[in-house]
């Protein structure tokens, strides 16, 4: 069993949790992901990985409360514990396979949405720590939902904030943000990264394409065993098909068929609207 010895609301149904799981966190690299199984008949969740502590032996999570696995999850206290955490799975940032030389050559800027600001933090993290800040573009509906901000403030080069009702920061998507800073800004990168919805990822890619930036997307896509056997993941990348488990979740952002991914991803929303109108059923107060 693994011990939940943090537990804290970072937004509306958006929960932080440090995990206690000591060989997890001696392993894992910024990028990398974990599953979680709270219990027997629990749902395998994969979660990026949104912080880790070695010398604690914790690794922290960020979950939104969205079906009934998620919303079980959740329900768990601090000091509770859940049955399985599974990790480090995936392949690691590109970003921590280069050199000081490399990186020196990078202007990075990376751009999040909703829960995808909780995965970039560690990849952030990381390259603060080699002496090689980035800038940061993190975008909500508006500003009750922002999480992570203040820490990605601590080690970001630039933190943008924005929002699409205009309540704090830039008003506009993160497309918006990014555009306005390399055309009306002079803003210059040639490295991106994004992390969040598929849909938002989808845009950003058809930006960063049309403003030249190579572009590194990590997917969140359907997932079961995590280790490249059920195929549940697999995705179009350049033609190829590919896991996100084992091959990513990290991919060239502009080979990605983001159109097929989101179709994939939605292959089981009534099935799970259905888990999840039971859970409630069965959860009433």
């Amino acid at each position: 069993m693994f011990t939940i010895v943090r537990k804290a609301l970072l937004a509306p149904n958006i929960y932080l949790m440090e995990i206690e799981a000591r060989r997890v966190a001696e392993s894992a690299e910024p990028g990398q992901f974990i599953i979680v199984r709270t219990d027997e008949k629990g749902e395998r969740i994969p979660l990026t990985i949104a912080d880790y502590d070695r010398a604690r032996g914790t690794v922290t999570i960020v979950i939104q409360t969205i079906g009934a696995s998620t919303r079980k999850l959740c329900a768990i206290e601090e000091g509770g514990a859940i049955l399985d955490f599974v990790g480090p799975l995936g392949r690691p940032s590109d970003l921590v396979e280069m050199s000081d030389a490399e990186l020196a050559e990078k202007r990075i800027i990376f751009i999040g949405g909703g829960v995808g600001a909780a995965p970039i933090y560690p990849q952030v993290k990381y390259l603060a720590e080699r002496g090689f800040k980035p800038d940061v573009i993190i975008g909500a509906k508006t500003k009750s939902i922002e999480i992570y901000r203040s820490e990605m403030e601590a080690v970001a080069a630039n933190y943008y904030q924005a929002t699409d009702d205009g309540s704090d920061g830039f008003h506009g998507m993160v497309t918006d943000c990014l555009k306005d800073l390399v055309i009306n800004h002079g803003k210059l990168y040639n490295h991106a990264v994004t992390i969040g919805p598929m849909i938002m990822m989808k845009f950003v890619s058809a930006l960063t394409k049309e403003l030249g930036i190579p572009t590194v997307a990590s997917l969140n896509t359907l997932m079961v065993d995590a280790t490249g056997m059920c195929g549940a993941c697999r995705v179009s990348i350049g033609g190829k098909m590919m896991f996100t488990c084992v091959d990513g979740p990290e991919f060239d952002a502009h080979q990605v068929n983001f159109d097929e991914a989101m179709r994939r991803q939605g292959m089981y929303k009534a099935i799970e609207a259905q888990r999840l109108e039971q859970y409630l059923e069965t959860h009433k107060s």
